[in-house]
């Protein structure tokens, strides 16, 4: 954990045009801080802060994982900062 808050960033593909709806879908959901939408192997980042990694686990297995039209994710646990 950082500075007290596990944090994680989510790495997201979208279905072909539906990058704006999973966009704000995961700004309604709770320990998804900011949302980003990114050229390249991805279409989103979510970054994702809770008070413990299982808060992380559980919205992202319960939540984002399974919003409509999210293809894959790839999540990166934050380990420390520098």
């Amino acid at each position: 954990m950082v500075h007290g808050l596990a944090k994680a960033f989510v790495l997201i593909n979208a279905d072909l045009g539906t990058e704006e709806e999973v966009v704000n879908r995961l700004k309604q959901i709770p320990y998804v801080k900011e949302v980003y939408t990114v050229y390249g192997v991805y279409d989103i980042i979510a970054k994702i802060e809770a008070d413990s990694t299982d808060k992380i686990k559980e919205t992202i297995s319960w939540h984002i994982r399974r919003l409509d039209h999210v293809r894959s994710t790839l999540t990166m646990v934050v380990v420390g900062a520098v």
